[in-house]
Formats: C-alpha cells, sequence, structure tokens
C-alpha cells in the first residue's frame, strides 16, 4: 500500500511516515497543499492523510480537487478542531475518514489500512497460485504448505505479483507500489529483492521474467 502524508508540522509529518515504514507501508511526505496536488498527479496512491489547515493550498481545497479528478485514493483528513460540525464540514468535501488531534497512531494506522481496503476490488482474505498461499492479514507465507518467512520488501513484491493473477508486472509498477519516492528509480532493488525472494521460495523456480517487459507467475 502507498500512502502520501500531507502535513505542515514536520515533525509530525516525519513521526507519522516512520511509524508507517514501520507497518510495511510506502510512505511520501509533503508539507503544503500545492505539493501534495503535484505528488498526486504523478503517483498512484491508495490513502492520503491531509491535514485540513496546509499552506499554500489549503486541504479543504485538495480534497475537493481530489474528488472532482475522480481519482480512486482514499482520503483521511487529520485536524486540531473537535467540533461536530466542522468534522461534518470535513466528511462533506468528500473525506472518507475523519481524525483529531491529538490522536493515538494506533488508531491512525487502523484507519489508514481500513480505507487502503476500500480503494482497490475487494480481495480474497488469502492470495494464492502456483502452490503459494499468502495470507495478507497474517502476514503470512507457505509454499506447497511449507512455512516461509520473507523479509517485508520481499512479502510486499510477492503480493503484488499473485494480485496479478498470471499477468506481467513491470519492474517500474513494483518500484511504485512496494518502495516510496526517494528510492532511486534506476536502482536495481527489484531485481536483488527478487533474487533473494526466489531463493526464499525455492525450487522449482515459480516467478518468472519476460525480458524487457517484467514480471509474473504464472
Amino acid at each position: 500500500m502507498r500512502v502520501l502524508v500531507a502535513e505542515d508540522e514536520r515533525m509530525l509529518a516525519d513521526s507519522i511516515a516512520e511509524g508507517l515504514r514501520a507497518e510495511a507501508l510506502a510512505v511520501d511526505v509533503v508539507y503544503d497543499g500545492d505539493a501534495a496536488l503535484e505528488r498526486l498527479g504523478v503517483h498512484d496512491y491508495d490513502v492520503l492523510v491531509l491535514d485540513r489547515d496546509l499552506p499554500v493550498v489549503h486541504g479543504d481545497d485538495v480534497c475537493r480537487a481530489v474528488v472532482e479528478s475522480g481519482a480512486l485514493v482514499r482520503v483521511l483528513m487529520l485536524t486540531a478542531a473537535v467540533t461536530v460540525p466542522a468534522r461534518v464540514d470535513g466528511l462533506r468535501l468528500g473525506a472518507d475518514d475523519y481524525l483529531t488531534k491529538p490522536f493515538a497512531f494506533e488508531e491512525l494506522v487502523a484507519r489508514i489500512l481500513a480505507l487502503g481496503r476500500r480503494s482497490r476490488p475487494a480481495a480474497p482474505p488469502a492470495l494464492e497460485r502456483a502452490g503459494i498461499r499468502l495470507d495478507p492479514s497474517r502476514q503470512e507465507v507457505y509454499r506447497d504448505g511449507r512455512y516461509v518467512h520473507l523479509a517485508r520488501k520481499e512479502f510486499g513484491l510477492l503480493a503484488e505479483l499473485l494480485r496479478a493473477d498470471g499477468t506481467i508486472v513491470s519492474a517500474e509498477r513494483l518500484l511504485e507500489k512496494v518502495w516510496d519516492e526517494h528510492t532511486d528509480p534506476f536502482t536495481n532493488t527489484v531485481r536483488v529483492t527478487l533474487m533473494k525472494l526466489r531463493r526464499r521460495l525455492g525450487d522449482p523456480p515459480v516467478i518468472e521474467t519476460v525480458p524487457g517487459v517484467g514480471y509474473r507467475i504464472p
């Protein structure tokens, strides 16, 4: 899941991002509304964590632009306002959820994960293909009944390949969905991580490389 955090309190924004990355999410951070709109126009995000009182372009205007664009990104609005009318106004703008400051980080994570599930077509409880079973909720992978321990990025790559249901996934798409914007687009990190993933899954090889196109689990 890829998340954009738009929050002008830099320490708070960076703290949120650090915590979400520890939950194996890909996170980008911006500190004003104009930068948020720029990122939303470039990247395919699942969830936008949006401070309502952003500078340059107000959070309300960012939310309106997201709704008018028809983007699938879900919006979780943050605000210091605690009154019911303020929360209602935020939801009427098109926000999918609303959280007042200060908040418990565990609640923020739970709300983001819930919105992320709604941002894409409903997925089965577990993804299965070619003898591999991946359980997103338990963060567990089995191959032919054998438990396979995976690092977070390996798990993310495997999940994207399984969700593709046999179709080819480009290295660029994998980089987009599993890593954040600070990753060098010319890096070989996808190839290296796939090499480790293949080794952990064992023989016979199950991930196929389609030269010049991408990867798939046929």
